[in-house]
């Protein structure tokens, strides 16, 4: 297959063309003007867009990476030459999400499809390899001219140097059967792993339903035996519980009796205190502040004192004397003499004095009969021996109150008594009835039935628990049919695991086999084109299964990993190693064309022009395509 003409909408391609010719085509730009887009354009044209790939890390898929500046749909089309035709296949992009989907080929000047091609399989009928082969032989882009190894890679070696057929690889074998392995044993993982933790756990069970089988013989046992226990001490509290009412009874009934005959006394007590308050409340001397006998003594002699006075009211005959001696001494100065009216005058004076003493005498007197009626009437009579008497009598009825009061004190003192007896008497009652918590012999009783009745329940607990697990375990036969049926499963799996690794060995053998033909004849021509490019400084090299490559300098007999080597020499080793593969892996007929990207970039001018006329010779077999950023020598 020969490339003759690419159009492309793509990344910074923007309808721009590029026309190819048979052999050796050099494209030389500068960078930034689309080399590797070109490069992954006639990829994309052969192979698709794989619009599945997502970004992430750094990466960033084809589909977004050459999505085209101008906003157009990505598409393109490439005019070649292929098994003796010319055709001209097309990619266009009907839905964003799948950029280049739409595909057509037809033969090239007319609108004759092409049989056999679609967008899926384009690549690798013209090209005769899979797409992941042609990245890793054919296809060469800037910066990964290193080959790596894949499956198909490995297929296709596979099938140069066996039977011929493409749907074998070492690594794809290898890693299915490590697989089976892993499947079936990995560490302390996979199938067997798993059996044996069922046959062990099997094995637990077994042994846990023998000894919930003792154990439940002994709690049952014991649970017998608790329950005799339990039954003893209940006869023994019913009996403690009757004799503990029956006193309760006696003891509270002597309580009320006592009680009653106290409330009665007191009863009484209250009724002649009430007749003693009223005898007192009809005594004269009841609305009366409290008399002392001190007081009533004062009051008698007070009263005497008053009463006598009260008594001295003065006399009117020395005033009237006086008076009649001064009219009469002054009739007798009008006819006698001017003395005679001087002594009427004083006899007149003197009259008024004895007037006013008189008058003052009656005043006091009065004074005096008012208080001492005050006094009778604080006492409620009216003469002092009526009150004497009034006082003697309230002071008896004040003393028979008094005598109630203390009386009715006593009673209710000897209630109060009788009321705290009754009390404490009750309280020991219940507490001798509390079966549950009090200090009786009932109590005690219940109290040891109660720890023997939690012992039992315990028991019962434990039993039901060990049945439950019992039960939950299963049946002890059917856990040994399914032991023999677990462990008859771990030795099928156990060979079934040799096998796969006598396999895994085998195919490693095979392996070695293989690559001792393949790899010798890679090595060869490998060596040849580096050798032949280096100028002879290498003649030997070594490729290992991962295409990994150890070589030795012209003369030397210690190899070098290719890795310590210069940045140039190592794109000449790595190119080598990619021509040796195309010359061997790639199909003769389908001439698959050879794409380079930058690949000389990092070559010294003295092992270019080795390297150019390299690629010429290969040009003769096949088209070979070098994008470069400058003139090769």
């Amino acid at each position: 297959m020969e490339i003759n003409k690419l159009t492309a909408s793509f990344g910074k391609l923007n309808g721009e063309t590029l026309e190819f010719k048979s052999g050796l085509n050099v494209i030389c730009r500068p960078n930034e003007s689309g080399k590797s887009t070109w490069c992954a354009f006639i990829r994309a044209m052969l192979y698709g867009i794989d619009s599945s790939e997502r970004q992430k890390n750094g990466f960033i898929p084809d589909k977004l990476r050459y999505a085209p500046w101008s906003g157009a749909p990505m598409q393109g089309s490439m005019e070649l030459s292929a098994d003796g035709r010319d055709i001209t296949i097309s990619r266009t992009t009907r839905l964003k999400s799948a950029p280049m989907r739409e595909f057509f080929a037809v033969r090239s000047g007319t609108n004759i499809p092409v049989g056999g091609l679609n967008g899926n399989n384009a690549g690798e009928e013209l090209c005769g390899v899979s797409r992941e082969v042609f990245r890793r032989s054919a296809f060469i882009e800037q910066g990964a001219v290193a080959v790596s190894s894949s499956p198909e890679l490995e297929k296709r070696i596979a099938s140069i140097v066996s039977t011929g057929e493409e749907d074998c690889s070492y690594s794809e074998a290898d890693e299915r059967l490590r697989s089976w392995q892993r499947k079936r044993r990995y560490k302390r993982s996979g199938m067997l792993a798993e059996l044996e933790d069922d046959i062990a756990l099997e094995k637990s069970r077994l042994d846990e339903l023998k000894q919930s089988a003792a154990e439940r013989e002994s709690l049952e046992r014991r649970l017998k035996e608790s329950e005799s226990r339990c039954s003893a001490l209940e006869t023994l509290m019913n009996e403690k519980r009757k004799a503990a009412r029956r006193d309760a009874l006696e003891t509270l009934h002597d309580m009320r009796t006592e009680c009653a005959e106290a409330e009665h006394e007191l009863e009484k007590a209250r009724k002649k205190s009430r007749e003693a308050d009223d005898a007192l409340s009809r005594s004269p001397l009841s609305g009366c502040d409290e008399v002392t006998e001190e007081d009533f003594k004062k009051d008698r002699t007070d009263m005497d004192e008053l009463m006598r006075r009260a008594a001295v009211k003065g006399s009117a005959v020395p005033q009237a004397a006086v008076l009649v001696l001064a009219l009469l001494l002054a009739a007798a100065g009008a006819f006698f003499s001017v003395y005679a009216f001087v002594a009427a005058a004083v006899c007149a004076l003197l009259s008024v004095l004895l007037f006013a003493k008189r008058s003052k005498q009656r005043k006091s007197a009065k004074a005096c009969a008012d208080e001492a009626d005050r006094l009778l009437q604080k006492y409620g009579a009216s003469s002092p021996s009526e009150a004497e008497r009034n006082f003697e009598t309230h002071m008896g009825l004040k003393s028979s109150c008094a005598d109630a009061d203390a009386e009715l004190r006593a009673c209710e003192e000897k209630l109060r008594q009788v009321n705290a007896r009754r009390e404490m008497t009750e309280a020991k009652t219940l507490n001798a009835l509390d079966f549950s918590d009090g200090e009786s012999a009932a109590a005690e009783v219940g109290k040891r039935l109660a720890a023997e009745k939690t012992i039992r329940d315990g028991l019962l607990e434990k039993l039901s628990e060990l049945r439950g697990r019992s039960s939950v375990t299963g049946d002890p036969l059917v856990i040994g049919s399914r032991l023999m049926e677990l462990e008859e499963e771990q030795r099928t799996l156990s060979d079934e695991y040799d096998a796969i690794s006598l396999a895994v060995e085998t195919l490693r053998e095979a392996d070695v086999e293989i690559q001792g033909r393949f790899s010798p004849e890679l090595g060869r021509l490998a060596a040849e084109y580096f050798s032949f490019m280096t100028q002879g400084k290498y003649e030997r090299l070594l490729i290992n299964r991962d295409l990994t490559v150890k070589v030795w300098e012209s003369g030397g007999t210690v190899p070098v990993d290719a890795m310590l080597l210069s940045a140039g020499a190592k794109d000449l080793l790595y190119l080598a190693v990619r021509l040796a593969v195309c010359r061997l892996a790639l199909p003769e007929g389908k001439s698959c064309p050879l794409i380079l990207d930058d690949t000389l970039v990092n070559i010294d001018h003295e092992r270019e022009p080795a390297a150019m006329s390299l690629l010429r010779e290969i040009a003769k077999e096949r088209q070979v395509i070098l994008f470069t950023c400058r003139e090769p020598v």
